[in-house]
């Protein structure tokens, strides 16, 4: 630490301990008055200095550095075991591996990782000579950069011109380059301050990317940009006014539409304009209602569309492409069914295929247009299992490409022959390390809830594995969002299989697993369902001798950081130990302030604490103002400086308090990635490393168990 920045510290009044106090002991954030004023009433922050929003508060800065100094002394004790893991990781992937090609055009289009390197070069391959190109090599752009990352590809009409987003920080504000591929050299269009999205009009020279606010991050802005001209002229082609609504910007799947992607949590929209005509002006699809969403996909001249308009679980509709405008030219195409959620779906020439999701796991169901009573199912021989639609460019084809994976089995990808049912498989991802598939088991087992509802919960062990109550559980869930924790293969947890732990996946609610109303009863003022239902789980893994009482590890991140923090407060007891990555755990704060980046979109995903109904509601959870006096289990807590989905000071804040009315001997360690944001760091390896960090930090506490 420098001299002058502990000179800067103790005229502060914040921190003037010495170095070897402060880095032998835990940090202790002082207390600063602070009130947080709400139309239902006012709370005291004592931490909320800890929140700067430059990111450059050299009394700030000081305290997440002590946290981390906390933290690798603390580490530095069983640094072999993370090293080995970090080996034991890294060594199941193959570092040379390259991604299933596709065809589009007068190419085939694939990535590669060499051995030892960080991150994917793009190539492509031109189907005429086999000669092969390097697009992009992501190694020479990110250099000896602490974050970079490439967000999107996207190739012209012409496959001359690739444009592209990078990001340099981690916080998902991103600059547009464009790369000529017949020189090899970017063109000197940049623009920056940009969402990730992009779309290319028919004349090779027209694109449309979003501006984001500056402050809120929120995207607002759809721009036309024309290859050549001045970035600043960039013209303003649609404004989007309402702040709760996300907006994104990409092509239709047979690239005939540009379109503009318009969503809320609660209400879409979409805006097509005829990609060989970027001057004219968008139309709408359907005007967006609340409580009314719908995506659409375009082919044949009609747009294909999924909704829920009378449909929780979503129904198949079509509308030919000059009847848009009104939901009331809509014709019925798949009926809703109170028991198939319909997940997503994919239009062909000749074929639909629907990626539904059926008590609670998701299938694929392949439809004839021309003889609809001919649909049929591709099967699977295991009982928990997830399948997924791949990348499927080409609409005018019969082959469909499909992933396939399960807790024991790795991905494989899949063509099927979708006239004649014959399956080949493409590709399977290559688990090195003495990986094999029949050293493991997995189970689906249903948990009752406090309510009666049964949670169903997946699980993965070792072969001979014996329900005798003496294993360690490793229990995650996300639970928000309508987004679904499908039970698909993840090599770096066999590090902990492999030690003997059972892998449980808990399809709480505020998930989608068991369709729409599975997330209805997650949310707003039935969140803590979300909470209570992880509960069960573990009571029930517990109960029915899975697991040993006092050896239950879990984790979660983001909003499954969220329900870390609720669990923690609700029912320490039950925990050895807890991990929470980028956890929201401020909400009622956060949710007050509209200055920060996702607030106004998710008000009703949480509910707007400006009505006391809310309020109440939203602090009788949150994990920050539920902070107790009492025995806490060992917590690893991470964050990222830069994250733009939940901000650094919420867990910084959370961990400040845990520590003043934290009554147990047990570790509570603070890790903060200075050169990230929401998502970790970029390269390959170092996010590997940062699983064997928290793998060995339970690992550690498993051992002191004993």
């Amino acid at each position: 630490m420098h001299k002058q920045v502990l000179t800067l510290l103790c005229l502060s009044g914040i921190s003037c301990f010495g170095l070897s106090a402060a880095e032998s002991s835990a940090p202790i954030a002082v207390q600063q008055p602070y009130t947080v004023t709400s139309p239902n009433g006012d709370r005291q922050d004592p931490y909320y200095w800890l929140r700067d929003d430059s990111r450059t508060s050299a009394t700030v800065l000081d305290y997440l550095y002590r946290e981390n100094n906390y933290f690798e002394q603390y580490s530095a004790k069983y640094q072999e075991l993370t090293d080995k893991l970090t080996d034991e990781i890294v060594g199941r992937i193959k570092q040379d591996d390259s991604s299933l090609p596709y065809t589009k055009g007068d190419y085939s289009y694939y990535s590669r990782f060499d051995a030892g390197k960080e991150y994917p070069i793009y190539l492509r391959k031109s189907l005429q000579d086999g000669t092969e190109q390097v697009m992009l090599d992501v190694n020479q752009l990110a250099g000896d950069s602490d974050f970079y990352q490439v967000a999107n590809l996207k190739v012209s009409p012409d496959q001359n011109l690739l444009a592209y987003m990078e990001d340099t920080s981690g916080r998902r504000q991103y600059t547009l380059k464009v790369r000529d591929l017949r020189t090899g050299k970017n063109l000197p269009d940049e623009m920056t301050g940009l969402s990730s999205s992009i779309a290319w009009s028919k004349d090779n020279k027209t694109l449309f990317v979003i501006q984001n606010d500056p402050v809120t991050l929120l995207t607002t802005k759809v721009l036309r940009h024309t290859l050549g001209q001045d970035v600043a002229n960039a013209q303003l082609v649609y404004e989007e006014k309402d702040n709760s609504f996300y907006m994104g910007v990409g092509n239709s799947g047979d690239n005939n539409y540009v379109v503009i992607y318009l969503g809320s949590t609660v209400s879409t929209e979409m805006r097509v304009q005829d990609a060989s005509k970027p001057d004219n002006e968008f139309k709408v699809l359907a005007p967006r209602q609340r409580d009314f969403q719908y995506s659409a996909s375009h082919i044949n001249d009609r747009w294909i569309i999924s909704t829920d308009w009378d449909a929780p679980n979503f129904r198949l509709m079509s509308v030919t492409a000059d009847k848009i405008g009104d939901r009331n030219n809509w014709q019925p195409l798949i009926n809703h069914d109170k028991d198939v959620f319909i997940e997503d779906y994919e239009v062909f020439t000749n074929f639909l295929v629907i990626n539904e999701r059926s008590n609670g796991l998701r299938r694929l169901k392949v439809m004839p247009w021309s003889e609809p009573q001919k649909a049929f199912y591709v099967a699977s021989d295991e009982a928990a299992y997830v399948t997924y639609l791949e990348n499927n460019i080409e609409p005018n084809t019969d082959y469909l490409r499909y992933s396939y994976s399960s807790l024991t089995t790795p991905e494989r990808i899949y063509q099927l022959n979708m006239k004649t049912g014959e399956k080949q498989l493409l590709k399977q991802t290559e688990v090195l390390g003495g990986f094999d598939s029949s050293n493991y088991k997995t189970e689906r087992v249903w948990a009752t809830a406090t309510d009666g509802t049964k949670v169903p919960v997946s699980l993965l062990y070792g072969k001979d594995f014996k329900p005798n109550g003496t294993a360690p559980l490793y229990q995650y869930a996300y639970g928000s969002y309508g987004s679904s924790s499908d039970p698909s293969f993840r090599s770096v947890v066999l590090s902990l299989v492999d030690r003997g732990f059972v892998y449980a996946i808990a399809h709480v609610r505020g998930g989608q697993e068991m369709g729409r109303q599975w997330y209805e009863d997650g949310k707003l003022l039935n969140k803590i369902n979300t909470f209570t239902d992880f509960i069960a789980v573990t009571d029930y893994l517990v109960a029915n001798n899975y697991v040993a009482k006092d050896k239950v590890f879990a984790m979660g991140g983001s909003a499954g950081g969220l329900l870390m923090g609720a669990i923690a407060n609700m029912a320490p007891e039950k925990y050895r130990g807890l991990v929470a990555h980028v956890p929201f755990v401020d909400v009622v704060t956060t949710m007050l302030d509209e200055s920060i980046p996702l607030t106004t979109n998710e008000f009703d995903q949480w509910g707007n604490p400006k009505q006391k109904e809310y309020y109440d509601y939203m602090l009788s959870y949150s994990p920050y103002d539920q902070v107790k006096r009492q025995a806490y289990p060992a917590m690893l807590v991470t964050t990222g400086l830069h994250d733009s989905q939940v901000q650094y000071f919420e867990p910084a804040k959370w961990v400040a308090k845990l520590r003043t009315h934290n009554t147990s001997d047990q570790p509570l360690m603070f890790k903060v990635n200075m050169e990230a944001g929401h998502g970790g760091k970029s390269g390959r390896f170092s996010r590997l490393a940062e699983y064997a960090q928290e793998y060995a930090f339970i690992l550690n506490l498993l051992e002191q168990s004993k």
